[in-house]
């Protein structure tokens, strides 16, 4: 079966954030990710689009299902899909803005100005693996539903809260947790002890955290440099420091 023009210039049209923001909906590909979300209660599927034959594998899954599912074929998997090779199945989900996040005795990473979609998948990913379970973001955060960084999650935005909040005043409403910034020369990192309790900041790719940010109260802590580079990426940084908080 085919899909209409107007079909696939909706389904295109969500590959933009402007169009993501105005119809309240993103689209997730990936046969691994597909399964999860059939089973899973935190986003609402709107429709599945997949190849006839992974319709027929996955049929017993997809018996009951409350959303319109669309038989398509390769070329119209090609034409909607963000990937370089398309995936057999998409689905459409309604957006969700904010999780159901609690900071209260919990460790948290909190993420200032994040941009690059790789770098903030890997964060969600790592947060996943250690169980962190909330993220906090800047209002100026590359988007959750952007496709790069879901596919970068590997399902991992399925288990992990992520909220986007104004970070001045939330970390001021909350300014009894302590807050460990991860800057290029702060204390070293292996040698502190980490409270159950804290926000984990790390700031943009290029630039750090914001001098507003780095003027409330916190602790500055470093991972150890022995080699040349002049710094980590974000998300390789976060996964080190995630690794310490959970020693």
């Amino acid at each position: 079966m085919s899909l209409s023009k107007n079909q696939i210039k909706y389904l295109s049209s969500l590959h933009q954030k402007k169009f993501r923001d105005e119809s309240g909906q993103f689209i997730v590909e990936g046969e691994k990710i597909a399964i999860e979300l059939l089973t899973q209660q935190k986003y609402k599927i709107a429709a599945l689009y997949a190849r006839e034959n992974w319709i027929e594998s996955n049929k017993f899954q997809l018996t009951g299902l409350n959303f319109q599912i669309y038989s398509c074929s390769e070329k119209d998997m090609e034409r909607i899909s963000t990937l370089k090779s398309a995936s057999p199945v998409l689905l459409v989900l309604n957006k969700q803005y904010s999780g159901d996040s609690n900071p209260i005795n919990k460790q948290n990473i909190v993420l200032e100005n994040i941009q690059d979609p790789g770098n903030f998948g890997t964060i969600i990913r790592t947060a996943d693996w250690f169980g962190i379970d909330n993220i906090f973001c800047s209002e100026d955060t590359v988007e959750l539903t952007n496709p790069k960084v879901l596919q970068a999650s590997m399902g991992s935005f399925l288990r992990v809260n992520v909220s986007y909040v104004n970070l001045e005043n939330f970390l001021s409403l909350h300014s009894k947790i302590p807050c460990y910034t991860a800057v290029l020369n702060g204390k070293n990192a292996f040698e502190i002890k980490y409270p159950n309790e804290l926000f984990l900041l790390i700031g943009n790719e290029g630039r750090g955290l914001s001098d507003k940010i780095m003027s409330l109260p916190n602790i500055q802590i470093s991972i150890p440099k022995f080699g040349h580079a002049e710094s980590l990426n974000a998300g390789i940084a976060a996964s080190i420091l995630c690794a310490k908080l959970r020693m």
